[in-house]
């Protein structure tokens, strides 16, 4: 890890250091159930090469085969581990315990700024590796003018939770983040940085705790218009932004209505088949990103969500996107 594992002297957390290690039993059950899961039958709908109406025959069934017989999850495994990570018990108020994931780059530069950067669904810290290897190269730890510390959110793959004794929250969420980067020796402050659900829980933490100084979002909880737009003042930009934005609450939002008021059935369908789960997240990285990911990653992605079972446990947030409890609303 070349220095970058060196947990900050002020920390008061002793993190336990981590190598994600898929048995291979698990790796077989898995091969195994890909091969034996069917495609839908060609539709209209899906036979579309647009994608209106969501994934195509053609790129889920290249995928499956791909996904089956090329994608080598030990290689992308190594990839992970190739970067320091960490697991972290964190006890909340309540006295519950999580066993929290985090990849890091700890600089030995006395004037270093944290920064925290919170992923959303369905993301994971496997989005932010670019950005540490760049880092990496650029940077020896002496030099580094950057803690980067990127947490798996509780619920979401590496990461144990949410509760089962309680209805879980993004303020919970928040919480429990900031009491590990306190625990980690940043209580004199640090920066968020957040997209999806890691833009919720960024304003949350800039609202309620202290110690997160500034935040930088690239996701906007609005879905409306401010009731008080100058149309005049609106430049070209904005409008087309405005538009996209009316589209996707039109068209493209509702998988967070099914989150939100069915959770525990959409989590039952997409944890018994890879195929039901690619399906699901594949269409969002092909539609959300400016430019397509690579198969690879795609796959990087729902991979690690299907060993760690984490669709069913990482979508509780959305429960607050059709039934936001007031404070939410008005607060955040």
């Amino acid at each position: 890890m070349a220095g970058y594992d060196r947990i900050p002297q002020a920390a008061r957390l002793r993190p336990e250091p981590f190598q994600l290690k898929i048995s291979d039993e698990q790796l077989t059950r898995f091969k195994n159930i890909l091969r034996l899961s069917p495609l839908a039958p060609r539709t209209y709908e899906n036979l579309q090469e647009d994608g209106r109406f969501g994934v195509t025959y053609e790129w889920i069934s290249k995928a499956k085969d791909h996904w089956e017989n090329k994608y080598d999850w030990r290689d992308r495994e190594a990839r992970i581990n190739s970067l320091p990570n960490f697991t972290v018990e964190i006890k909340d108020n309540d006295g519950e315990s999580f066993q929290i994931h985090f990849a890091a780059l700890f600089s030995r530069n006395p004037d270093a700024i944290p920064l925290l950067f919170l992923h959303g669904r369905p993301g994971s810290h496997l989005e932010f590796l670019g950005v540490m290897d760049q880092c990496r190269k650029r940077y020896k730890p002496e030099e580094l003018p950057f803690h980067v510390v990127v947490p798996l959110l509780p619920g979401y793959t590496l990461s144990t939770g949410p509760s089962l004794f309680h209805n879980s929250t993004n303020e919970d969420i928040a919480r429990i983040v900031n009491k590990m980067m306190v625990g980690l020796g940043f209580e004199s402050g640090y920066i968020a940085q957040g997209g999806d659900i890691g833009s919720y829980v960024c304003r949350i933490l800039a609202a309620n705790h202290k110690e997160c100084k500034a935040l930088h979002l690239n996701f906007s909880m609005d879905m409306e218009r401010p009731p008080d737009t100058n149309e005049s003042e609106i430049n070209d930009a904005e409008r087309r932004g405005l538009e996209r934005m009316q589209h996707f609450t039109a068209t493209g939002s509702a998988y967070a209505q099914e989150h939100g008021t069915r959770p525990a059935t959409i989590g039952f369908v997409l944890a018994s088949s890879p195929l039901a789960l690619l399906a699901w997240i594949g269409e969002k990285f092909i539609q959300w990103s400016d430019e397509t990911p690579s198969l690879d990653d795609i796959l990087d992605d729902v991979t690690l969500y299907w060993f760690t079972q984490s669709f069913p446990r990482c979508i509780f947030p959305y429960r607050e996107v059709p039934f936001p409890a007031p404070h939410v609303v008005n607060e955040y």
